[in-house]
């Protein structure tokens, strides 16, 4: 179980975990970038689980938050599997399988629900519908998988430092400037997706930068939380 692929051969190394809402935005617009400026994208892993391996959940995070860790962990396992027979190309489209429907839906309400992200039947019909067989759910509960995702996170890690979260990207890995972010809550406009993106590479190519932060912010527009900012409702 060791992951043997030339990540060297892509544009950019972005780091996901398929529970973190802030991050699938982020891929949002990363998509928009590379079908605007032609990148090739390493769709790589990251654990919340395993970056905050020493934190004290009951303290510090919301009672689901373990929980929503945890399934990440067991997810990345099936992509860690994925990975290791197939390659990297199904990695984009498992994320969005992943992902998409635990964001891109109407609030849970009036006997509305989220099916549990890592229930093993669920994961298994997202496989078939990426075209992957339903046995690498099996990965699920395989913490054989967990080295792979734990050097997945220390690559990550190595090129921006430990206090950070999730995505983590590498532009022109493994050398090339990476940072964790941006952190946005919505997706740009079309026209605004290429100058944020030069925005961005520009401050992380300037050898003396570290930081650029705010804590204000508007909530994940995603409509699995409800009506954003200026929508009616």
């Amino acid at each position: 179980m060791t992951d043997t692929s030339d990540h060297s051969a892509f544009d950019l190394a972005f780091h996901w975990d398929p529970m973190c809402p802030f991050a699938w935005l982020t891929s949002k617009w990363v998509d928009q970038v590379v079908e605007q400026r032609g990148f090739s994208v390493d769709w790589r892993l990251i654990s919340l689980r395993m970056l905050n391996a020493d934190v004290n959940y009951d303290s510090t995070f919301p009672p689901e938050y373990i929980e929503g860790h945890t399934a990440g962990l067991q997810l990345l396992r099936v992509a860690a599997a994925v990975r290791d027979a197939e390659g990297p190309t199904p990695m984009r489209p498992l994320y969005r399988a992943m992902t998409a429907p635990l964001f891109e839906c109407p609030p849970p309400g009036d006997g509305r629900t989220i099916p549990p992200a890592a229930e093993p039947d669920r994961v298994r019909s997202l496989l078939e519908a990426c075209g992957l067989s339903s046995s690498y759910a099996d990965a699920l509960t395989d913490e054989r998988w967990d080295k792979v995702i734990e050097a997945d996170t220390e690559a990550a890690l190595a090129s921006t430092g430990r206090d950070v979260g999730t995505p983590i990207i590498r532009y022109q890995p493994p050398d090339g400037p990476a940072f964790f972010g941006p952190v946005i809550s919505r997706v740009p406009d079309e026209d605004e997706a290429g100058p944020l993106w030069d925005a961005v590479l520009y401050l992380a190519q300037f050898p003396g930068f570290a930081e650029l932060k705010r804590s204000l912010r508007e909530p994940p527009n995603l409509p699995v939380f409800g009506p954003s900012p200026g929508d009616e409702g």
